[in-house]
């Protein structure tokens, strides 16, 4: 680990951070921010698919986050600069104090990455699911209960989004994910590597807790209000959450992790 003090928020080394808000918005060269001592812990970790290219730490919390540190690679750039040097360079207040950068490299072929998956595997499907808020709890809820992998349509947010990447305590950086085309896109690349798709929807007909896992299942996900489209539902097995009253939807990120649980921690075997 190097630390590098910074004199200047105009240092020419330290450009992927500058106005972080702004940047968000178009991209940033193959890169992403990841920020907090939650999700670095994860990023220097070997869970993390990325790898990193720098940190830029406040000076002030160098010597709390040693221990942190010590699992940096030795070759990794560590940038240290005062709160004011700080904040000039993002463009906001960096509460945190903790910011690096990771480079995304090549996205994998979803058809690829689906081939590549257990005989028995779960994946995620988010379709149109635009929030960067229920990307990042959908992300957390599949590393937290094993899924195998995310795919996503065009219409969905990138899960590498510094805010999908912050929501997901870095379930972003753990998790296998492709994304490609539309929702159809995705539903032909499931159906060529095997997988039956199961769309969570208030109006599905079968109730969660009654579904058996196929040994290659994959969750279909839809954004709030608008949920997943009739040509969706009509490819896929539909299931429903049942509710009290007349309350009838759940946050999207909320349901998939209790439908997670179930289709990762149920031992029965194939029926559907």
């Amino acid at each position: 680990m190097r630390l590098i003090p910074l004199a200047s928020p105009d240092d020419p080394r330290i450009e992927a951070y500058r106005v972080i808000k702004e940047r968000d918005l178009v991209g940033r060269g193959g890169r992403f921010v990841v920020e907090g001592r939650t999700v670095l812990d994860v990023a220097l970790s070997p869970r993390n698919r990325f790898r990193l290219e720098s940190l830029l730490l406040s000076e002030s919390r160098v010597a709390a986050l040693g221990g942190l540190l010590a699992q940096a690679p030795d070759d990794l750039p560590v940038y240290t600069a005062s709160q004011e040097i700080l904040d000039g360079i993002t463009g906001f207040h960096i509460h945190r104090g903790l910011l690096g950068i990771g480079l995304r490299g090549a996205e994998p072929d979803m058809g690829t990455l689906l081939a590549g998956l257990p005989d028995k595997a779960v994946v995620a499907v988010l379709l149109g699911i635009t929030n960067h808020d229920n990307v990042g709890g959908i992300f957390r809820n599949a590393a937290a209960f094993g899924a195998d992998a995310a795919l996503l349509d065009f219409a969905s947010c990138d899960p590498l989004y510094r805010k999908a990447i912050r929501v997901s305590v870095g379930g972003s950086l753990i998790v296998p994910f492709a994304r490609q085309g539309g929702a159809g896109d995705v539903l032909d690349a499931l159906e060529r590597a095997g997988f039956t798709p199961i769309a969570l929807s208030p109006a599905g007909t079968e109730v969660l807790s009654e579904v058996v896992r196929p040994k290659r299942v994959a969750l279909l996900l839809g954004a709030e209000g608008s949920g997943l489209s009739a040509p969706v539902m009509a490819r896929a097995h539909t299931v429903r959450i049942p509710m009290k009253g007349d309350f009838d939807s759940l946050n999207v990120a909320t349901a998939a992790g209790i439908a997670l649980h179930h289709l990762t921690c149920d031992p029965r075997s194939f029926r559907v």
